[in-house]
């Protein structure tokens, strides 16, 4: 999943927003196909009214906190796909599983979800907080990423942008 959101660098910013909302909403559809999620999830709206109501900010500020989120949640995923890696090699190994630093790191985002009132990151970061099968936590991940794209798209092309240009100054 790392790379299934990877774009061609000749390609329109619009193109690629496009090209990327496109492949956040397959992933999201072919989760529903395998029964991982509710077709409800894959239609959520995200309406911020709701939280900039109860915490008592501004539209503005809960904007840029959605986009932070968004950031977070796409720099985060490499680190979520090594936690369940690491325990799939110890389950193949039949060694003990230490869910912890995956939950710890689910429970971090799941926080700023609930905050931010973004319903449909809530469940799937529930999911990944008392689920135990692997294959279903790294689907939910994948829908995770796919719904942090849907809810900022033009901030989530830009992050994968730049995520992709700091990779490539590593190598």
């Amino acid at each position: 999943m790392l790379n299934i959101f990877e774009f061609n660098r000749k390609l329109s910013k619009e193109e690629g927003v496009k090209i990327l909302l496109d492949n956040a909403t397959e992933v999201c559809s072919k989760s529903i196909d395998y029964k991982v999620i509710d077709s409800g999830l894959c239609n959520y709206i995200y309406n911020s009214d709701e939280a900039v109501e109860e915490l008592g900010l501004d539209y503005e500020l809960v904007q840029q906190l959605i986009e932070d989120y968004v950031i977070q949640i796409l720099k985060s995923k490499t680190l979520f796909y090594e936690h369940i890696q690491k325990l799939k090699e110890l389950q193949k190994e039949n060694k003990e599983l230490n869910y912890i630093p995956l939950r710890e790191l689910t429970h971090k985002n799941l926080g700023v979800a609930k905050n931010l009132r973004i319903r449909d990151a809530e469940k799937l970061l529930n999911e990944l907080m008392k689920k135990d099968d692997l294959n279903y936590l790294e689907l939910c991940l994948e829908v995770l990423e796919a719904r942090a794209i849907a809810l900022k798209p033009q901030c989530a092309y830009d992050t994968l942008k730049l995520i992709k240009i700091k990779n490539a100054l590593l190598v």
